[in-house]
C-alpha cells in the first residue's frame, strides 16, 4: 500500500493556524497508538478485534434512556456503538448553541466508554439518517445563494463553524486520548451524489478539516471515498458483490459494513416496513461473514424517535415523509425492547466473538475440499489448518443434509430453507485441542476459571460435536449423553440433542478443564454474556438489565426451567462444580410478584379551543413565503388571500412550488386536502362575489436524501388562479428504441398499480415469483401507460401530446425521465439525476400555444404521477397575509355534542402512573378518530401525526413525565378526542427481580 502523509498547516474555522504531523503509513499498519489496522481487520490494543457495531442516534431518545439502550446493545454482542451528530440539534438557531440535556453528546460518548463500548463517529455535516435537511439547521436556507454538500465559500464557513464546536468534543475523547472513539466519519454517502473534481475538493476540505482539529484515528468514509481514508460499504443484500468492489479499491485496507441495514424507514400512507424478517437477517449476517467483512455496522441496532418536527423526507415520489416513530423493524424497537431480530443479531455477534480471531485472519478457502449432499451449497474460510464452512440451504423446506470433510469425517447438518450454517472444522480452543461441529457457538472463553463452549442449535435438533486433542481426555463424572472416545483418548464424539434443559458436560484435557454447554435456541436465546471483574453468563432469563445501583436485574424465561448461572456465581475455585450444585434457587419474592397490575391513566375532562380562521391577524407579504423566508422553522403556517368571482364556478388553483400538504379553506370551509407536492393543484368551488382564500400548510420535513436538499418549505412563490392540471402518464408512443418489455392486461388503461419504490428499498434483492405477465413491444406499437413500463437494460424513448391551450406558463412535475425535449428542444436540467425519481420542471420558456409534443426516456418505473400544471402569468394572486400558528392561552370545556369541525387545539392531564420497582413500563398514546396533526407532552413536541398508517401509536418517554402532565393536541380536522387513549406495550407486565 502506498503511503499516506499529511503535513502543513491548517486552519480553524476561527482563523487559528496549527501545525499537523502527518499521519504516516509504513507497509500495512498504521502507526498510531492503540488503534491499528492491516488488510485483515483493525486491531485495538494490539489485537484484532471484530467489529460490532451497533447504529445509535443520541438525540432520538430521552437522556435517561441511553444506558438501557446501550446495556442492551452490549448484551447483544455489540462491541461498538456508531452514532451521527446532528448539527441542526445542536445549532437550533443560528449562533446558539445546545450540548446540554439530551444533546449531551460528550456524555454520550462517555456513557459509551463507561459500558466498555468503543465509537465511530460520524459528525456529517451531512448525516442523511431520515433526518430533517440531513441534519443540516433550517436556517442555512437564508443564506443567499448557498450550495448544500458542494465546494462552496458560504457552506463551508458554516461547516467550519459547527466543526470548530462539534469536533472537540470528539477529539477529546478519541482513543488516543484515552478515549473510545476509534473512528471518525468523512461525510456521509457522498458518492451516490457526485464523483468529480469539485466533490474531491468538498470532500478533502471536510478530511483536512478534522486532522487540522485533531482528529488522529483513522478515518472511514461510506459510499464514496478521499484520499487518506478507509472506504466502508453500506448494503443489506449481494455482500460478495460489495466486498469484491472494496478489495478492487482497497486491497490492503479492511473491509467493513458501515451500514448494514437491518430494517427501513416508514412514511406516512405507505405499508408497514417489515419485510425484513428475522430470519432474513440472521442470513445477510451471515453472508457477510462469509464474504470476509470484518465489522458490521447494524443501521439501525435501536432507531427511537423522530421527536419535533425532525422527520424527514426522502426519494422515491412527492410526499414520502417519515413518520414520527423511527423504529426501523430494529432488533431494539422504538421502546427500547428486544425483538426476534435482537436475538438473531447476539445470535451472530456471540458467533463472532466465539471466533473472533480465526474470522479476522482467515481467507476464503476453494470448496473442492468437502463433499455435500444435493441440495446444499457450501463455501469455507482458512486459518492455518482450521476451518469454517458455511452451508446454505437451497431446499424449500428443513433437511438434513450430509458433509464430508474428508478422513472417514462426515456430519448431519440441518438447515432451513435459505439458511446458512456454520461448520466449524478442527478450530483450534487452545494449543492442543481442536473443535469440530455442525452448529453454531455461542461462547468459548474462562467463565469461573474453567474454558466455557456454549453450543446452540434448533429446538429438537440434534448436533455434533468432536474434540481432538494432544493430551488424553477424560471425563470429570458419568455422561449420560452419547459419545465415543478413542482408544488413545486422545479424540471424543458426541451426539447432542437439544433439549429444553440444559446440559453440562465436563472434561479434563491434560489436566486443563473443559465445560460444554449445550443449549437449544430458546435456552441460547436466553443466555446473557455479562462481563465485569470476570466473564459470566446467566441463562434462562428472557432479558437482563443493571438497576441504578449497578445490581443485576433479570426477567424469567420458562417457568419450567431452572435458570444457570455460570461464573463469579460459582463457589468451587477451579474445579468445576456438578449441574445440579448450578441451578439457582427460586427467589420467593420474584415468585410472588406481579400481583399489582399497572393502571392506565385516563384521559378525561378534555379542553378544547377552535382554530378561528376568522379572527386572524397575520403579516402582510406580497407573494406567499417558505418556512425560512417567514422566519419559522418548522409547524404550522396559514397563507391568506381574496378571491373575486364575477361568477359561481369551478376554478383550479395552481401552486408553481409547494413542499408540504396544505388544506385549502374557502370563506372558512375545508375544500380540498392537497397532498401531491414539488407542484400542484386545487380545485376550488367558488361564489359569486370576493372570498377569503386560507392555506393551512404542516411542515412535513425537509428532504434528508436527495441532490435537490434544502427545498423551500411551505409555499414559495406566487399563486395562479384558472389554470389547469392535466395527467401526463398516457397515450405514450414508443420511438425507436431496443426491444423493451411492460406489464398489465391491457395497454392505454387507467387499471395499474402503482408500487412505491420507497417502500421497496434497493437494500433488499427480492426476487418476486409467480407468472412473468410482461409484454414485449416495438416502435410503432400501440399507446400505453407509463405504470406499465418495466424497462430492461435500455431504456424506451417515448413521445405524445398535450395541449397547453393558451396559457404561457408550464410547469412539469413528478417521475421525469431523462434526455427531456418539448417541441424538439432540449429542455436543460442541470440538476438532473436519474436515480431520483421525482422532478419539477418549469417548461414555460419550451411550449406553445395549443398541440404541443414531449419526448424522453424512461428509466425509474413505475411512475405514480406526471402532472402538467398550466396557468396565465396574468392570474397571479396579490395581497397576502400569512401567521404562524400557536397554541392558545385559554381552553375551553369540550363537549362532543357542541363541537364543529375545523382545526382545533385539545388540551387534558393526567396523573403519573405508579410504578412498582420489579417493572419497567413504556407509555404510548392512540390516536384513534384523530385526522392529522401535532402532539405535545409536557410542553415538549412529540412530534406529527397523521391517521392514515402505518403509525397508530405514538410514544411519550417515561422519563418526560411529571406528576401531572399536560396533554395537548392540534387536530386539523377537529376531529374528536374522545377516542384517543394511554396504554402501555405488551412487556410493561413482566416481573423483574436482582439476580443473587
Amino acid at each position: 500500500m502506498n503511503a499516506v502523509k499529511y503535513n502543513g498547516s491548517y486552519e480553524h474555522g476561527n482563523g487559528e493556524k496549527i501545525e499537523k504531523e502527518g499521519l504516516e503509513m509504513s507497509g500495512n499498519l498504521l502507526l498510531q497508538d492503540g488503534v491499528s489496522y492491516d488488510k485483515h481487520s483493525f486491531i485495538l490494543n494490539g489485537r484484532r478485534t471484530f467489529l460490532n457495531s451497533a447504529a445509535i442516534h443520541y438525540f432520538r431518545m430521552p437522556k435517561e434512556e441511553w444506558r438501557g439502550v446501550l446495556w442492551r446493545a452490549k448484551q447483544a454482542g455489540m462491541n461498538c456503538v456508531d452514532t451521527y451528530f446532528a448539527w441542526n440539534v445542536h445549532e437550533p438557531q443560528e449562533g446558539q448553541w445546545n450540548f446540554s440535556g439530551d444533546q449531551d453528546c460528550g456524555a454520550f460518548l462517555d456513557l459509551c466508554a463507561e459500558l466498555g463500548l468503543w465509537v465511530i463517529a460520524r459528525p456529517g455535516p451531512y448525516i442523511c439518517a431520515e433526518w430533517d435537511f440531513g441534519g443540516f439547521p433550517w436556517w442555512l436556507r437564508q443564506k443567499e445563494g448557498i450550495r448544500y454538500r458542494a465546494n462552496d465559500a458560504t457552506f463551508l464557513k458554516y461547516v467550519d463553524l459547527y466543526f470548530d464546536r462539534i469536533i472537540p468534543i470528539i477529539r477529546e475523547r478519541q482513543h488516543s486520548q484515552g478515549g473510545n472513539v476509534i473512528l471518525v466519519q468523512v461525510e456521509n454517502e457522498y458518492g451516490y451524489l457526485h464523483d468529480d473534481e469539485a466533490a474531491r475538493d468538498y470532500m478533502a476540505h471536510l478530511r483536512d478539516g478534522l486532522i487540522s482539529r485533531g482528529i488522529d484515528v483513522p478515518l472511514i468514509t461510506c459510499v464514496g471515498g478521499v484520499e487518506g481514508t478507509i472506504e466502508g460499504a453500506n448494503f443489506w443484500s449481494h455482500a460478495d458483490d460489495h466486498y469484491a468492489k472494496l478489495a478492487a479499491k482497497q486491497p490492503e485496507l479492511p473491509k467493513i459494513v458501515t451500514e448494514f441495514w437491518t430494517g427501513w424507514f416508514e412514511h406516512w400512507g405507505a405499508p408497514a416496513a417489515t419485510q425484513k424478517t428475522a430470519d432474513l437477517y440472521e442470513r445477510r449476517q451471515m453472508e457477510a461473514l462469509r464474504a470476509g467483512f470484518t465489522g458490521i455496522s447494524h443501521y439501525m441496532f435501536f432507531g427511537g424517535t423522530n421527536f419535533g418536527s425532525y422527520g424527514g423526507r426522502t426519494v422515491g415520489s412527492s410526499d414520502i415523509f417519515m413518520v414520527t416513530s423511527y423504529d426501523y423493524d430494529a432488533p431494539l424497537n422504538e421502546y427500547g425492547r428486544i425483538t426476534e431480530k435482537y436475538l438473531a443479531a447476539k445470535r451472530v455477534s456471540l458467533f463472532t466473538q466465539a471466533l473472533n480471531d480465526f474470522l479476522l485472519e482467515s481467507a476464503e478457502l476453494p470448496v473442492h475440499e468437502v463433499r455435500a449432499t444435493e441440495g446444499l451449497r457450501i463455501r469455507g474460510r482458512q486459518r492455518g489448518c482450521e476451518k469454517l464452512w458455511f452451508a446454505e440451504s437451497l431446499r424449500e423446506e428443513r433437511e438434513i443434509f450430509h458433509v464430508s470433510l474428508g478422513e472417514g469425517r462426515t456430519l448431519p447438518v440441518t438447515a432451513k430453507p435459505g439458511q446458512i450454517v456454520p461448520i466449524l472444522d478442527r478450530i483450534e480452543l487452545w494449543k492442543g485441542l481442536r473443535l469440530t461441529c455442525n452448529t453454531y457457538i455461542a461462547g468459548n472463553e474462562e467463565v469461573g476459571s474453567v474454558h466455557t463452549v456454549i453450543i446452540s442449535a434448533d429446538n429438537g435438533q440434534r448436533s455434533y460435536v468432536e474434540l481432538e486433542a494432544d493430551a488424553d481426555v477424560e471425563c470429570s463424572h458419568e455422561i449420560d449423553i452419547r459419545y465415543e472416545i478413542s482408544q488413545d483418548r486422545k479424540r471424543i464424539t458426541f451426539d447432542f440433542f437439544h433439549f429444553e434443559e440444559p446440559q453440562i458436560i465436563q472434561l479434563s484435557i491434560g489436566g486443563k478443564w473443559l465445560r460444554i454447554v449445550v443449549l437449544n435456541r430458546t435456552l441460547s436465546d436466553q443466555a446473557w454474556r455479562m462481563e465485569g471483574a470476570a466473564v459470566r453468563w446467566a441463562i434462562g432469563y428472557k432479558e437482563v438489565d443493571v438497576d441504578g445501583k449497578g445490581k443485576t436485574m433479570a426477567v424469567r424465561g420458562s417457568r419450567h426451567v431452572k435458570p444457570l448461572l455460570l461464573g463469579q456465581w460459582e463457589t468451587q475455585g477451579g474445579t468445576p462444580i456438578k449441574r445440579d450444585e448450578l441451578r439457582v434457587a427460586e427467589n420467593s419474592e420474584f415468585m410472588q410478584a406481579g400481583r399489582f397490575r399497572l393502571e392506565t391513566p385516563e384521559l378525561t375532562a378534555w379542553q378544547a379551543a377552535s382554530l378561528d380562521l376568522n379572527s386572524l391577524e397575520g403579516k402582510r407579504v406580497d407573494r406567499p413565503l417558505a418556512f425560512s423566508e417567514f422566519g419559522q422553522p418548522f409547524g404550522y403556517l396559514i397563507y391568506e388571500c381574496r378571491i373575486e368571482s364575477d361568477r359561481e364556478q369551478t376554478s383550479e388553483l395552481i401552486f408553481p412550488s409547494i413542499q408540504d400538504t396544505a388544506r385549502v379553506f374557502l370563506n372558512g370551509r375545508q375544500q380540498t386536502l392537497i397532498t401531491q407536492v414539488g407542484a400542484s393543484g386545487a380545485s376550488l368551488q367558488l361564489p359569486q362575489g370576493v372570498s377569503k382564500l386560507q392555506i393551512l400548510v404542516q411542515h412535513m420535513g425537509s428532504l434528508n436524501f436527495s441532490p435537490f436538499l434544502g427545498e423551500m418549505k411551505g409555499i414559495s412563490g406566487p399563486a395562479y388562479l384558472g389554470g389547469t392540471k392535466q395527467d401526463l402518464r398516457r397515450e405514450w408512443r414508443l420511438l425507436s428504441a431496443p426491444e423493451f418489455s411492460f406489464s398489465g392486461a391491457d395497454t392505454g388503461t387507467d387499471a395499474v398499480t402503482s408500487v412505491d419504490a420507497a417502500t421497496s428499498p434497493s437494500a433488499d434483492d427480492s426476487t418476486g415469483s409467480g407468472a412473468d405477465t410482461s409484454k414485449h413491444v416495438g416502435p410503432g406499437s400501440t399507446l400505453i401507460h407509463l405504470n406499465e413500463v418495466t424497462g430492461g437494460g435500455d431504456q424506451p424513448n417515448l413521445m405524445r401530446t398535450f395541449d397547453q391551450g393558451d396559457y404561457d406558463q408550464a410547469v412539469l412535475v413528478g417521475a421525469i425521465g431523462g434526455n427531456l425535449r418539448i417541441n424538439g428542444r432540449e429542455v436543460e436540467m442541470p440538476e438532473y439525476q436519474e436515480w431520483f425519481s421525482f422532478h419539477t420542471v418549469d417548461i414555460s420558456d419550451y411550449v406553445i400555444n395549443g398541440v404541443n409534443t414531449i419526448e424522453m426516456t424512461v428509466g425509474q418505473t413505475p411512475l405514480d404521477r406526471l402532472e402538467l400544471l398550466s396557468y396565465d402569468s396574468t392570474a397571479v394572486l396579490r395581497d397576502w397575509s400569512m401567521t404562524g400558528i400557536r397554541s392558545p392561552e385559554k381552553f375551553q370545556a369540550y363537549e362532543e355534542r357542541n363541537s364543529r369541525q375545523g382545526p382545533a387545539w385539545y388540551q387534558t392531564t393526567f396523573s403519573k402512573p405508579i410504578v412498582p420497582d420489579d417493572r419497567k413500563p413504556r407509555l404510548k398514546l392512540r390516536m384513534t378518530g384523530m385526522s392529522k396533526g401535532a402532539i405535545w407532552l409536557n410542553g415538549i413536541n412529540i412530534g406529527r401525526y397523521w391517521q392514515i398508517g402505518p403509525q397508530e401509536d405514538y410514544k411519550l418517554p417515561m422519563a418526560w413525565l411529571r406528576e401531572v402532565n399536560e396533554l395537548v393536541i392540534f387536530d386539523e380536522e377537529g376531529k374528536s378526542p374522545s377516542t384517543v387513549h394511554l396504554l402501555y406495550d405488551e412487556q410493561s407486565e413482566e416481573n423483574w427481580h436482582i439476580l443473587p
